[in-house]
């Protein structure tokens, strides 16, 4: 069909799958389909694989998201390996409105979202399992305010749309932006529901949506939104709330194929080995090629290595598990040292030799992040950093330092800040423990730093406040200029 303000899939078909295994395996019309349990599982699994599948591109939360997140702030530029002008305009911040990588992320996030509204709209037909059908629908409620709190930081006001199509009309299809204020009251309603989700799954069904991870982002949306006390009840509700999260004793274990879906991984997005398609993490965000045991410089690359790789005291072991100044390459068993170092944190170094990718998960949220949460609303609320804010970094240092994680350690412990300092030390422990997951853009939008951060950065002397918010998609005001205004300096 024609191509509106979003690109539509299909409201008759819809991924059959099991599980959480992402990759479609058949095509049903919907004629036949909400009839049973089975059907509206397979209807929510088609939801959660929009956030890692996509049939013709390099999927949302596989790599695609990550050029406006990382590689659209200081923290990450283009390699000699991308060759693609969208992504250098991208990584120069010389982007507009008709650069492909943002129309992408648009089309990517509306999939999802329309694959959630098409459950949430046809799962009450089936006749089955009330209990189940309530889970279900609020799994993908989850995962649309999910996908919605994407969108509206990215480019503010977006359309809310929040039912199937029922015409294929252009003139219906056709939807104004709402309002930031809009989106954001539809995110929480929709997390708010999510919060009667099951605290836990059998463990063959790791990876889906819970009642801890609704809460946590709820918590980091009440972040966003200023709103301290809501953020710290939030946050609290995840650290006290009996769920059985934590911080593992080493950092790397995050990213480690064999503890995924562990006691840190409040919410993550699910990555198999050589996943169908082209959605799979790992690797994909780290091209080097082997070949003659001359790696070739890869297409993401970190932008200034002062300004990031030598932030890292001695003895934090989250630097070495972010980046890599050597590899072993598997295929000889040889150590070959890079002139800079590479990014690390998804690689798995089995599957280098062949470029494949591998397994491990991509941690849309973990308990790290509530705990640091925690920390700052706690600072802007009280004015002042608290014992209890102190204790809540506290931790995320001791472990990057191997220290126990409990256990007060005045050798790397903050203390006896001022409000500015201890949102300074905020910002520079979110530097180090998050980088490559996707936070960095919206962190350095947040705290009103974007300009002052990437004109640090040699190549990204274009960044200026327009930057804030990425552009409305040309292509899609072409199909509806009036309700689709452009955010301005584009």
């Amino acid at each position: 069909m024609k191509k509106i303000f979003l690109l539509m899939i299909s409201a008759s078909l819809l991924v059959s799958c099991t599980d959480l295994d992402v990759a479609p395996t058949s095509f049903v019309t919907k004629e036949n389909f909400y009839n049973t349990d089975d059907d509206a599982i397979a209807s929510v699994t088609a939801v959660y694989a929009s956030l890692s599948y996509d049939g013709t591109e390099q999927s949302l939360f596989g790599r695609n998201l990550y050029f406006l997140t990382d590689m659209g702030t200081d923290y990450a530029a283009a390699g000699a390996s991308a060759i693609n002008q969208n992504v250098r305009a991208i990584s120069a911040l010389s982007y507009d409105a008709n650069t492909d990588r943002v129309q992408v992320a648009w089309r990517q996030i509306y999939s999802g979202i329309n694959r959630a509204n098409v459950a949430i709209d046809n799962i009450p037909k089936v006749q089955g399992t009330e209990t189940l059908k309530t889970r279900l629908i609020n799994e993908a409620k989850f995962i649309r305010a999910l996908l919605y709190f994407q969108a509206v930081r990215l480019w503010g006001g977006v359309p809310l749309v929040l039912h199937e199509p029922t015409s294929l009309a252009i003139e219906d299809l056709k939807q104004s932006r709402a309002t930031v204020d809009e989106v954001y009251t539809q995110i929480i309603k929709d997390l708010t529901d999510a919060e009667a989700l099951p605290a836990t799954y059998p463990a063959n069904n790791a990876g889906r949506a819970t009642s801890g991870a609704a809460k946590a982002i709820l918590a980091k949306v009440y972040l966003t939104r200023k709103d301290w006390p809501n953020a710290i009840l939030k946050a609290k509700e995840v650290i006290n709330g009996g769920f059985g999260y934590g911080l593992f004793t080493n950092f790397s274990d995050i990213f480690n194929k064999t503890t995924k879906n562990g006691k840190e991984h409040i919410f993550s997005v699910q990555f198999e080995p050589n996943q169908a398609g082209n959605g799979s993490s790992g690797s994909t965000f780290m091209r080097t090629s082997f070949a003659g045991f001359a790696p070739v410089e890869p297409a993401d690359i970190i932008s200034d290595v002062s300004l990031f790789y030598d932030i890292y005291a001695p003895g934090d072991t989250r630097r070495d598990a972010t980046y890599a100044k050597q590899l072993l390459n598997p295929a000889t068993g040889l150590l070959y040292t890079f002139p800079k170092p590479i990014f690390r944190k998804y690689l798995d170094v089995t599957a280098l030799s062949n470029g494949a990718n591998v397994a491990i998960n991509f941690p849309i949220i973990r308990y790290a992040d509530i705990l640091v949460t925690l920390a700052e609303a706690i600072n802007e609320q009280e004015n002042a950093p608290t014992a209890e804010a102190y204790e809540a970094i506290n931790k995320v240092i001791r472990r990057a330092y191997g220290k126990p994680i409990d256990t007060p350690d005045a050798t790397v412990d903050l203390a006896g800040l001022t409000k500015e300092q201890f949102k300074e030390a905020i910002f520079e422990q979110r530097t180090k423990e998050f980088a490559q997951e996707g936070q960095r853009w919206f962190d350095l939008v947040r705290w009103g730093r974007l300009v002052s951060e990437v004109k640090k950065v040699p190549g990204k002397s274009a960044v200026s406040e327009r930057n804030n918010l990425y552009p409305i998609p040309q292509s899609e005001r072409d199909q509806n200029p009036d309700g689709l205004p452009q955010n301005l300096g584009y």
